[in-house]
This record gives structure tokens, C-alpha cells and sequence, in this order.
């Protein structure tokens, strides 16, 4: 099938390269290999074939959607390169200008295409599958990440052989930042289901100190790229019975930030007891405090983004909101405390039982 072109300003060389590019990717090993459609493929380049001699005449780009088993981002980004190489041979017989004016038209097509994508996927988002949709694409996204975790801390321990000092630091480096992308799908998927759901359906025994120093030894090569500390404290009565794999996730959450805001010092993690069975854990930096205004929304999960000073907060929030569920969720109350120049302690107090050293 090959759809209707309008009349084009643009030189006839560049509309035949155009033709030219479409050809050769119809047939190229990369669309082949992927398994498309010869006609569902023809149909896809000719549509953009139309829309970007409409972009080129001035007019504005109409996207054919009849094909939507073919994927039309990998089309055009196919359709590109091509095009490039038949324009490099046409450089000498035409004018830079024009040849100029008509990649600017693929980009206007690729332009018209990202909109036109985007409300498709607000569509779908917005409709009765759209909350099924978004714990897809974070349990997607886990699986490869737990892959990275896997691979980069055997690297790191030198199980496939022996690594440097720097490469240590940039393995750990890459721990972490894969380790904060799988724990921001786990916030998405927990706010999908409410955001207080605990990790464990039942108080288990645990040691504090341990769940300290794991979160420490996650965060401690970022710290040590800032040149930062990680100071510990850890209770005189360790073993407890609570909900591990919950205040792990909201002390690495609040550690994490607390090392990416400050510039210079230290981060202060850990818990003290303050009776038999009660204990605070706290988060304090010593960056340069939360402005006033954005503390009004700090916990909002889906925030306005805005800049203060030198700190740009996240429009998401998923972090800090989820981490104020689940303290929640355990029976504490999360707390903030900040000041300009005097840095930031997050603080929640719990009622753990002691429990049987393990």
C-alpha cells in the first residue's frame, strides 16, 4: 500500500533519496531479523515517507496508526540512518541548506510522533488496565536490575577474578545506583497496592545491628565518591522482633538522600533504645537543611517539581511517601527536623519486642 504524498517544495534529489532510504530499509537484515511484516513494514515507511515530505512543504505531519503491530519508533530511527547515508552521497550535489531543512523535517516527524505516543500511552494509563499496566513495567524493570546486583557484586567480591581499587569503588558505585532503581520500582508496585503493605505478613526476629551495617555497606560507595562518612550507632539490645525487610527499605531510602544532599561531612545512621521494648531510628546529614518552602509537601507522592537553592526535589516523591506509609504501617510516626546550615534528621520511634538472640 502507498499512501498519497502532497506536492513537496523539497528538491527532487532529496525527495528520491527519501524513496531511497524507504526502499533499503524495507528490505534491510534489521527489519527482517525482528521479525516484521513485509506489508505492515511498507505500509510504516510509506506513511513516513508522507509525513515527512509533508514536514519538509510546510504542512504538518499526519502519522498513519494502521500498522500498530509494527513498531513505528524502530521504523523511523531505521528510516533516519538510512537516510543519512543517501544524503552524504548526494553532498556535493545539493545545497547544504536543503539538505539541512529536511533532516529538520524528520525531526519534526519524530516530534509529532513522541506527542503522539505520549497521549496514546496517557490514554492508556488513564483507563481500566492503567494501574495493571504501571506494576508491569516496574516488575519489568526489577528483573534486569536484579541481574546488574547479581553481577556486579560478584564482580566486586573478585569471584570472576581479581579487580582493582577503582574498579571495586565503580562496581559498588553501580550496586547502589542499580540498587536504588530496583528499590524505586518496589515503591512504585507498593503504591500501586496502597504503600503500606509490609514486606513481612508477620513480626520475625532480627538483628538491628545487622540491618544497620547492610544498609551502610549498600550506601558506602556512594558515599566515599562524595567523600563522605557513614557514621553507625547501634542499641545495646539488638535482637528484636519487627518487620526487617520494611525499616531496611525506608532506612536505605532516607540514607540514600540524606548522602545526596549533602556536599561535605557526614551522614549519621542508626537507633538507640529507649526503653525495653521502644527505639528510635534516625537519619541525620550534615547538608544544608530542607527549605521552608517545599516542606508543606514533602510527602506528597505526586509533587509539583521545583528548585531551591542548590536542591532540585523530585516531582515523584514515591520515596519519602512510601517511607512515611510504612513507618506508619509498623505503628511509628515519621518525623523531620531541619533548619538552614544545621542539616536534616528524619526520626520514627517503634515498639520492638526483644527477641531470642538468633
Amino acid at each position: 500500500m502507498t499512501l498519497a504524498v502532497p506536492d513537496s517544495l523539497i528538491p527532487k534529489l532529496l525527495r528520491e533519496a527519501l524513496r531511497r532510504a524507504a526502499d533499503r530499509v524495507a528490505v534491510s537484515p534489521q527489519a527482517v531479523e525482528q521479525g516484521t511484516q513485509a506489508e505492515d513494514l511498507r505500509f510504516q515507511l510509506d506513511a513516513l515517507f508522507a509525513a515527512v515530505t509533508q514536514a519538509a512543504s510546510g504542512e504538518a505531519p499526519v502519522l498513519e496508526r494502521a500498522a500498530p503491530a509494527v513498531p513505528v519508533q524502530r521504523v523511523l530511527n531505521l528510516f533516519r540512518a538510512t537516510l543519512m547515508q543517501e544524503l552524504s552521497a548526494l553532498r556535493d550535489t545539493v545545497a547544504a541548506s536543503d539538505v539541512v531543512a529536511l533532516l529538520c523535517a524528520v525531526e519534526r516527524v519524530q516530534s509529532a510522533l513522541d506527542r503522539d505516543e505520549a497521549h496514546r500511552f496517557a490514554s492508556r494509563l488513564s483507563g481500566a488496565g492503567g494501574l495493571e499496566l504501571i506494576v508491569e513495567v516496574a516488575h519489568d524493570l526489577r528483573s534486569p536490575l536484579a541481574s546488574i546486583l547479581f553481577l556486579a557484586e560478584t564482580l566486586r567480591k573478585a569471584q570472576s577474578g581479581l579487580v582493582n581499587s577503582v574498579q571495586e569503588r565503580q562496581l559498588g558505585l553501580i550496586y547502589s545506583a542499580a540498587f536504588g532503581l530496583s528499590a524505586m520500582a518496589s515503591d512504585v508496585i507498593e503504591l500501586a497496592r496502597g504503600g503500606d503493605r509490609l514486606v513481612d505478613f508477620a513480626p520475625v526476629p532480627f538483628s538491628v545491628a545487622d540491618l544497620l551495617r547492610s544498609v551502610r555497606d549498600i550506601v558506602q560507595p556512594m558515599a566515599e565518591e562524595k567523600g563522605l562518612t557513614v557514621h553507625l550507632t547501634t542499641p545495646d539490645s539488638d535482637f528484636r522482633l519487627g518487620y526487617p525487610g520494611a525499616l531496611n527499605r525506608v532506612l536505605l531510602n532516607l540514607t540514600t538522600n540524606a548522602l545526596k544532599f549533602t556536599a561535605d561531612g557526614h551522614v549519621e545512621l542508626g537507633a538507640r533504645q529507649l526503653s525495653r521494648t521502644r527505639l528510635e531510628f534516625a537519619v541525620k546529614d550534615t547538608g544544608r537543611g530542607i527549605p521552608p518552602e517545599v516542606m508543606g509537601c514533602l510527602f506528597e507522592t505526586f509533587r509539583r517539581r521545583r528548585n531551591a537553592g542548590e536542591y532540585t526535589f523530585s516531582s515523584a516523591g514515591l520515596g519519602l511517601s512510601i517511607c512515611r506509609k510504612l513507618v506508619t504501617a509498623m505503628g511509628g510516626d515519621l518525623r523531620v527536623d531541619t533548619g538552614p546550615s544545621e542539616g536534616t534528621r528524619f526520626s520514627f520511634e517503634l515498639e520492638l519486642a526483644v527477641a531470642p538472640r538468633l
